[in-house]
């Protein structure tokens, strides 16, 4: 324990007093969000990063030590652990270096290696390899033993060449040092399977394409990886000019001779021996060491694709909400009509229907005239439009309704509906939404995201959400153990109604899981609202040490303690009574009073069970109890006219909502029902090193349309306005294909690079503000 704390606390730069303080309490069932804003004294005020961070390399360290026990029992239960062996397997801090020093005691079917030395062969194996002056053939002679397989002085050399190309390939610091040398000068070489030209056209970026393999991004990685999956590509790693010439020796073979002492100096074994050497390389271990390097590669490649799905999730989860305002929810179609639901502030449903204003039906006029009933009656505010089929017709059916009816002074949004059908035929939605058609709570699922996007995302399961990167072509088990933790961040980080979170809402909190949710729906439907924080202890299967856990982020508004409204852990209201005691002050007198609050010195109230940052972190919360930390609601509007690709011109400036960030740029929807794509090198006129820097999911970004390729559904945009499309550029970084690899020789170019700006407006599709002047508009 004291050896994996102290690497991490190498590795993450922080004390191991911080690690095994914090390793303690995981181990005591203490989740990260609680123990990152109630533990500050104990950890040294890790943030929540830290902790991921944490918790992630010890999962690993854990996983390492358990691997490495296993060994280490292995080998002592076959007699061969010596002192030096059990040394360097207790030095091992990778398990490729772990699995290569076990590799010769590895238990492994019969080899030729085997049945060689079980037909006595190994001591000409070892005469020829200690004295390259003997003659192999004539050394072998005494070796033929047709009764034990050995028939001829040809097959006792080969018996010899198999054992010493086994001891060669099991050496464990010959492979660490061909892996790193591979790694460092070997080449990733990409070609495509002939005959498959027309059928992986998506892949043709790749189909001769090379560049070193250690800097291989993760999203070339996974798609020639996916493309040698689909049969489309083939690979190969190689050395030097690119060219493998298997009759030319690999410079690996010169480094498994020089480890071993091989030298070709005339003698009558060395060419045999150099033999075997060749041998070793070509058939043990060049395919051995290409699997591990694209391992390493895929693992590398999934690890990024993963972060950068996860920081996307966390975007989307906290973009901001419209509240709780009365919506109509669209979810749009042509032939089965468009779908409505009426949702009222707290996201009851109120009423819905179906409306056929596009072809074949075409009852436009009377779709307008239902939709203005149901406005009128339920007093809507909003409009949620969903952004898939038949998106920007429904959207100019709302425009329409607006420009009729002023009055109604509504607001329409375009909404990402990724994963509304996955929550309709789910099982949750079944027992939430009973009674409706599983088309009506698609729309339903629009409108409450748009109400409140947190909320109604964690019904649904995180990789159906859909922003990431390549998540089908990674590991499952990685990804959802990351996207899990990113929902748990997100929820604690905003906080969560008791009185009205849904059960999938409410698993996600510190402490509680699906089980202990639904014992506080039932508590609630039961006993009605929740009148104060004490009342959980009431919940079945809810004790202590989980009402510790879960206390301090479940809120209840207008209960008997105005603390519980507040992020204040119960644990910590004798702080603030202590506050108000010392000022003469009720409780309730001091919550929202900013000029006594910034007046006290944090200092005077820190006692042996409270220190400095959680006695900062009362005194910032009572100055505004409950606050929100999401940004404020806005949204964008798309171009009029401007609906399919084929509307798309170069040169032509739009408005749009950043839907994907990946490594290589940023995906926006610009409504035209296929995102654009903004090159890392279009975002800026400056360097940008991670596209993050400037965008993020969520963000509205004015673009320039640079190219639009038609057949592969691909539109290069840019974020620089005083480029033009298809001149030369020179000088400038071009912009690349969605894909963001280019061939052998240059990238190829979709677009220049342009300039432009971000909006600091940082939710939904469309800015309310425009739409709600828009509506002003219409009224005069």
């Amino acid at each position: 324990m004291n050896s994996i704390s102290r690497r991490i606390a190498d590795e993450l730069g922080i004390r191991e007093q911080q690690v095994n303080a914090t390793v303690a309490l995981l181990d005591e069932g203490a989740t990260v969000p609680f123990i990152a804003r109630y533990r500050k004294e104990i950890t040294g005020s890790l943030d929540d990063s830290q902790l991921r961070n944490l918790e992630e390399r010890l999962r690993y360290l854990r996983e390492l030590d358990d691997r490495r026990a296993t060994i280490l029992k292995s080998i002592e239960e076959q007699g061969k652990l010596t002192d030096e062996l059990k040394a360097s397997i207790n030095e091992a801090d990778t398990k490729n270096r772990l699995e290569d020093l076990y590799l010769p005691y590895k238990p492994k079917r019969r080899t030729k290696a085997q049945i060689a030395r079980e037909a006595g062969l190994e001591p000409l194996a070892d005469a020829l390899y200690d004295d390259p002056t003997l003659d192999p053939e004539a050394t072998a002679e005494a070796y033929v033993n047709k009764e034990a397989g050995v028939d001829d002085t040809k097959a006792a050399l080969d018996g010899a060449r198999y054992i010493l190309m086994e001891r060669f390939a099991e050496d464990a610091e010959l492979l660490g040092s061909l892996r790193d040398f591979i790694w460092q000068d070997g080449q990733l070489k990409v070609t495509v399977v002939e005959g498959k030209e027309n059928e992986g056209a998506k892949f043709r970026d790749y189909f001769d394409h090379i560049e070193p393999l250690k800097k291989v991004p993760s999203h070339r990685a996974l798609a020639i990886l996916r493309g040698r999956n689909e049969g489309i590509l083939a690979y190969s790693i190689v050395v030097g000019d690119g060219e493998d010439d298997r009759r030319a020796p690999h410079p690996a073979e010169q480094r498994i001779a020089a480890r071993w002492n091989i030298r070709d100096n005339g003698r009558a074994a060395d060419k045999w021996l150099s033999e075997v050497v060749r041998w070793t390389w070509r058939v043990k271990l060049s395919t051995q060491i290409e699997t591990d390097l694209m391992a390493q590669v895929r693992e590398a490649a999934e690890t990024e694709a993963i972060n950068v799905f996860a920081a996307n999730l966390k975007d989307l989860l906290l973009l901001a909400p419209a509240g709780p305002r009365p919506t109509l929810g669209l979810d749009p179609g042509l032939r089965t009509g468009v779908k409505v639901a009426v949702i009222d502030g707290t996201g009851q449903v109120q009423g819905h229907g179906a409306i056929f204003p596009h072809a074949p039906q075409n009852q436009w006029d009377r779709s307008i005239e239902q939709l203005a009933v149901w406005c009128r009656e339920y007093k809507i505010e909003l409009v949620a439009i969903g952004n898939g089929t038949a998106s920007r017709e429904t959207e100019k059916l709302v425009a329409d309704l607006c420009k009729r009816y002023p009055e109604l002074k509504l607001a329409r949004i375009v909404v990402s509906e990724s994963g509304a059908s996955v929550y309709s035929a789910s099982e949750f939605a079944s027992r939430e939404l009973p009674d409706l058609d599983v088309t009506i709570r698609g729309a339903v699922s629009i409108a409450r995201r748009l109400q409140d996007p947190l909320a109604e995302l964690v019904k649904i399961e995180p990789k159906s959400i859909g922003v990431g990167q390549y998540q089908h072509d990674v590991s499952q088990v990685q990804l959802s153990r990351s996207l899990d933790a990113v929902v748990e961040d997100c929820v604690n980080g905003v906080g969560v109604d008791l009185n009205t979170a849904s059960a999938p809402l409410l698993a996600r909190v510190s402490g509680l899981n699906q089980t202990i949710a639904q014992n506080i729906i039932e508590y609630r439907n039961q006993n009605g609202l929740f009148r104060n924080r004490k009342q959980l202890l009431k919940v079945t299967r809810l004790g202590d040490r989980t009402f510790e856990q879960a206390a301090g982020f479940l809120r209840i508004a207008g209960g008997e303690n105005p603390l519980d409204r507040s992020s204040v852990h119960p644990e910590a209201y004798g702080v603030v009574e202590a506050i108000a005691k010392r000022n003469n002050r009720k409780v309730d007198d001091i919550i929202g009073d900013s000029a006594f609050l910034r007046g006290l010195n944090p200092q005077d109230y820190v006692t042996e069970q409270f220190g400095l940052p959680t006695i900062k972190d009362i005194i910032s919360e009572l100055e505004k109890p409950g606050r929100d930390p999401r940004p404020e609601f806005r949204f964008a509007s798309f171009e009029e006219g401007v609906e399919t690709l084929s509307d798309l011109k170069p040169g032509m400036v739009l408005e749009g909502s950043v839907t994907n960030v990946t490594n290589f740029g940023a995906f926006v929807d610009i409504g035209v029902h296929q995102d654009g794509l903004v090159h890392i090198s279009a975002l800026s006129h400056t360097f940008v090193k991670d596209p993050r820097e400037v965008v993020k999911a969520g963000d509205i970004v004015k673009v320039k349309v640079m190219d639009v390729d038609i057949p592969r559904k691909r539109i290069a945009l840019s974020m620089r306005m005083d480029d033009q499309p298809g001149e030369k550029n020179e000088g400038k970084p071009m912009s690349a294909n969605r894909a963001g690899a280019g061939r052998k020789g240059g990238s190829r170019n979709t677009g220049t690079a342009s300039s432009g700006q971000k909006s600091p407006q940082g939710a939904m599709a469309g800015a309310l503000a425009q739409a709600l002047a828009s509506a002003r508009k219409d009224r005069r």
